[in-house]
């Protein structure tokens, strides 16, 4: 495994791992190309309807220009006070921030002379641009906003709202752990749940974009092979980084119609993140376990189903003729798959008449109860 970038170069080029760039944690790394690539696709999908009409732009009375105030130094003051603070722990021990950023960036650590610094020097600078500003008026203008340039908003509010709730989603699954190391478990790299993240970003971004006037119906076939493609990257983060999410042990013996790597049946992340397992034998780096016995690689196994899903859902946005069907089908094929994929994940299990189903598992039957229904109702409607 890979928990960190230092990792990865050493299986790309051969240097040793433990180095500064093992501040970049592979499951964060992957994270970002999961934006990034959603993003790519709801950029393309958002061109395609802006042209057929299906969404348009507005006008809208933007700010243009707005002088300096006090309320405005005093933000900035603080955020550069905070930034220097924290600049001057991480210069000061390297060594500690590079085993553990979270701990470093979000501990009450700091190095005050940095911060101090930071705060005189921009209260400085920003006073003394407010005194040379002519303009003392806010400076307004009447400009079209495509639906394409709200593409950074859109992608921002549901990465920010969708690592909240997956965090969230998380804790109230392994309640047990945040009440032992509360301020550990929220700022930790792993124990993001998808369906927290889902639930949230959805209900965030329905609202902005119903308040831009762009149509909800057409905006959410637009992004669900975003989500999917999302989905399938920010997963392979996690396989590749051993972040714990992976399936339960599995010691049978891999079966002959099984015709991909052993590792794929069953698999030890070794030097997994989390530091989960035994001690590798020999092992003189900072992450030095594997799993003994080996487990189901569900990260991999989801990452996979996510892909194909990704390739249906772009097949058919062109040739379903009516909207809001095709985010439908995403939510039934979601729940499928995570449905399945629970069965051999590691999750808290809830007794529910003689079931023992997860959280997550609950929810994509819901996923799989609602795609349905949702798909008969608009084909019904033939909204256009």
């Amino acid at each position: 495994m890979y928990p960190d970038l230092s990792y990865i170069l050493h299986a790309l080029i051969g240097t040793q791992p433990d180095n500064a760039f093992s501040i970049i944690k592979s499951f964060g790394l992957f994270l970002g190309f999961s934006f990034l690539a959603s993003g790519y696709l709801l950029h393309l999908e958002l061109k395609r309807k802006e042209k057929l009409g299906q969404i348009v732009g507005r006008m809208e009375n933007i700010i243009v220009y707005k002088p300096i105030d006090w309320q405005e130094i005093g933000i900035q003051t603080f955020v550069n006070f905070i930034f220097g603070f924290k600049l001057g722990l991480i210069v000061s021990d390297f060594a500690a921030f590079k085993s553990s950023p979270e701990n470093a960036i979000f501990s009450l650590n700091g190095n005050w002379f940095w911060g101090l610094g930071f705060a005189v020097l921009t209260a400085g600078y920003w006073i003394y641009k407010m005194n040379q500003q002519k303009d003392k008026e806010i400076q307004r203008k009447d400009v079209f906003i495509t639906p394409q340039s709200r593409l950074f908003d859109i992608t921002g509010i549901a990465a920010l709202t969708g690592i909240i709730g997956s965090k969230l989603f998380s804790i109230l699954e392994n309640l047990g752990d945040f009440f032992r190391d509360p301020i550990g478990t929220f700022f930790s790299g792993s124990g993001l749940t998808i369906y927290g993240g889902l639930i949230l970003a959805f209900i965030i971004v329905f609202r902005y974009v119903k308040s831009k006037g762009l149509h909800p119906i057409h905006m959410m076939d637009a992004i669900a092979p975003t989500l999917m493609i999302g989905y399938c990257v920010g997963r392979m983060g996690c396989h590749i980084s051993g972040d714990g999410d992976w399936g339960i042990v599995n010691e049978m013996a891999k079966p002959g119609w099984f015709l991909l790597p052993d590792s794929w049946w069953a698999f030890s992340y070794p030097h997994n993140v989390i530091e989960e397992g035994v001690k590798i034998e020999g092992c003189t780096w900072h992450y030095c376990t594997e799993l003994i016995p080996k487990v189901f690689p569900t990260p991999l196994y989801e990452s996979i189903l996510a892909l194909l899903i990704t390739g249906i859902l772009w097949f058919l946005r062109t040739r379903i003729p009516y909207a809001g069907v095709l985010f439908f089908i995403y939510a039934l094929l979601n729940g499928i798959e995570r449905f399945f994929i629970e069965m051999i994940r590691v999750n808290p299990r809830y007794n529910i008449l003689g079931m023992n189903p997860s959280m997550s598992q609950g929810i994509a039957l819901l996923l799989i109860i609602t795609g349905i229904i949702g798909i008969v109702i608009f084909w019904r409607k033939k909204i256009q």
